[in-house]
């Protein structure tokens, strides 16, 4: 019985790192190619801070840099390879007792059009994640974990992926629920939705000035993003505020945007930070205790 998880695992586990090597290699299609796709967005936005920067006395190699571009691989790819057979395994396991991607299924959109598909598949997808995102700051046993997320004191693009390895482990298996709504139906040009949602995040946490004028109410935004990041939260939001990823919407709809203005000027962080592990390595086994 053990032997054929112990397979999957090890399968899963190849076939990944297979996929990141081919794909470094440019043996992937570009379309699929998220190793050189990250770079080149990343890329892309850091000239545009550097073009148009938001706050003029950052500098464009600003603090916490290079481990913020860490982050990015480690979390993106490395932990990804190392935790992709868990999740063959456990996929394996909920097959044989009956759960499957389409024991939550709603509704089937793989007969719609493929426009219509993929701004379904963004819009419910966005939602889970915002969700957990509110659930990362309403509870102390997973803020402990997010608060690396939040130590950045200087907000730019690489920012985007400074996370705790933790989150991952939250995070897929709730996006994995979205996807079950959908019937377990992932659009074959997802690597659109994906690669929109890389660009949309590193545009959040840039040291650019975005509010995309009248679609702020659809669009998440630096401006709001920054708000997010604050170490002094308005007092009736104690838990925090502006929890969108790529959509604004679901701060609006919930009463939890908050913009007072936008001159970027405010200081990040949250509050007793001092003692908060500073490097990679450190942060890395943080968040299984109370201090």
């Amino acid at each position: 019985m053990m032997e054929k998880y112990v397979t999957a695992f090890i399968n899963e586990f190849t076939s990944t790192l297979n996929w990141t090597l081919d794909s470094i290699l440019f043996k992937v299609p570009w379309y699929n190619n998220y190793f050189w796709g990250l770079i080149v967005i990343s890329l892309v936005v850091w000239l545009l801070e550097i073009i148009f920067p938001w706050r003029k006395n950052q500098s464009f190699i600003r603090k916490d840099f290079w481990m913020d571009g860490f982050y990015m691989f480690f979390n993106f790819f490395i932990f990804s390879i190392l935790i992709s057979g868990d999740y063959k395994a456990l996929g394996l396991l909920f097959n044989e007792i009956g759960i499957t991607t389409k024991s939550l299924a709603v509704f089937n959109i793989s007969n719609w059009p493929i426009g219509l598909q993929l701004v379904v598949f963004f819009v419910i997808l966005d939602f889970v994640q915002w969700l957990t995102h509110v659930l990362l700051h309403k509870y102390e046993v997973l803020w402990r974990f997010h608060k690396v997320h939040h130590s950045v004191k200087e907000m730019g693009f690489a920012a985007h992926l400074r996370y705790h390895w933790m989150e991952n482990i939250l995070y897929k298996p709730l996006k994995t629920l979205g996807v079950m709504v959908l019937g377990g139906f992932e659009p074959e040009q997802a690597y659109i939705v994906h690669f929109i949602a890389i660009t949309i995040g590193h545009l959040n946490h840039a040291n650019i000035r975005i509010t995309w004028g009248p679609f702020k109410y659809i669009l998440n935004n630096s401006v709001m993003h920054l708000y997010h990041h604050m170490k002094v939260l308005p007092e009736n939001k104690p838990k925090g505020i502006n929890f969108g990823i790529s959509l604004s919407i679901w701060d609006f709809l919930f009463k939890t945007s908050y913009v007072p203005d936008d001159n970027g000027e405010i200081e990040l962080g949250f509050s007793n930070e001092e003692n908060f592990p500073k490097g990679f390595f450190s942060q890395l086994f943080t968040g299984f205790g109370k201090n």
